[in-house]
């Protein structure tokens, strides 16, 4: 591989993995989706473009990537403070900038709410806003959102088998982000990517994740709004709602906390798609955050 993929730091009942590059004063944390295959792979087209100006840590969660299962509740507090502990185990200190993907929003504003002095800003790549998973849960209650996702383990135990199925429904699974036809991983690199897909896509961590989606986003919500200078890319990714949508629940959430956002169309894997524009725009906000 061209890049040294991390090491294990021991994390209560297992050892989860950190790859950092860039030497800059400032760290920028990448906080990952829920079901991202290889976090350290999968935003290594923005984080590398980042990493001229800031230090960047990627921790792959329990079950991720190269990581460990930690046996532990998947709660918005065990996931921050598991990732808190591989930090600083790997001696990278505070303050941290949190660039949140998706799912990991709940834990951006669970962090920077409740260990205020630990972060001096957010960067939003399309993040998930407690609003939108409120609203999601009335379309979707409990139930019925417990039955899709066995009916997806179901699907995924037979992607997994690497069949007719798992060719099939390529883009739309291994693929999905594009970064098996592009040009940001070497053919190493895709083999790798592509191995630990199928070895983490059935695992109980990412389950539990979307089970406790409500649970999370309450648990985030519960500690107010963003309290510090946020900038937001928002997509118009399409969601399970009955009122409202993805994009404008990330517009008013950007607007009650007087955060900068921009709207685009190229869907919530944006990273893969223009990541030389968001790393633009991110250096723009941040230098004008940190003085």
């Amino acid at each position: 591989m061209s890049i040294e993929y991390g090491k294990k730091i021991k994390v209560g009942n297992g050892s989860l993995n950190v790859y950092t590059e860039g030497n800059g004063t400032y760290t920028i944390v990448i906080l990952s989706g829920a079901g991202v295959t290889s976090p350290v792979l999968e935003y290594r087209p923005l984080y590398q473009k980042l990493s001229d100006t800031y230090r960047i840590a990627v921790v792959e969660k329990s079950g991720y990537g190269m990581s460990d299962s930690t046996h532990t509740k998947r709660s918005v507090q065990n996931m921050v403070n598991e990732i808190r502990e591989t930090l600083l185990g790997a001696d990278i200190k505070p303050p941290y900038i949190l660039a949140a993907h998706s799912y990991s929003g709940f834990e951006a504003i669970y962090w920077a709410n409740t260990f205020t002095e630990e972060i001096i800003a957010v960067l939003s790549i399309d993040m998930g806003i407690p609003e939108t998973a409120f609203e999601m849960e009335k379309a979707l209650p409990p139930n019925k959102r417990t039955a899709m996702l066995k009916r997806t383990k179901k699907l995924y135990t037979k992607i997994q088998k690497k069949g007719f199925l798992a060719k099939l429904l390529k883009k739309f699974t291994v693929n999905v982000s594009g970064l098996l036809s592009s040009d940001y991983l070497n053919n190493d690199e895709k083999k790798l990517y592509e191995e630990l897909f199928y070895r983490n896509l059935t695992n109980e961590e990412i389950f539990e994740e979307n089970i406790m989606m409500t649970t999370n986003a309450k648990a985030a919500a519960a500690t107010g709004h963003l309290k510090v200078p946020s900038f937001f890319y928002i997509s118009d990714m399409k969601v399970p709602v009955k009122h409202g949508s993805w994009r404008e629940f990330g517009i008013n959430y950007a607007k009650n906390i007087d955060a900068e956002y921009i709207l685009t169309d190229k869907g919530h894997l944006m990273y893969s798609k223009i990541p030389e524009q968001m790393a633009v725009d991110f250096k723009k906000f941040l230098k004008n955050v940190i003085k």
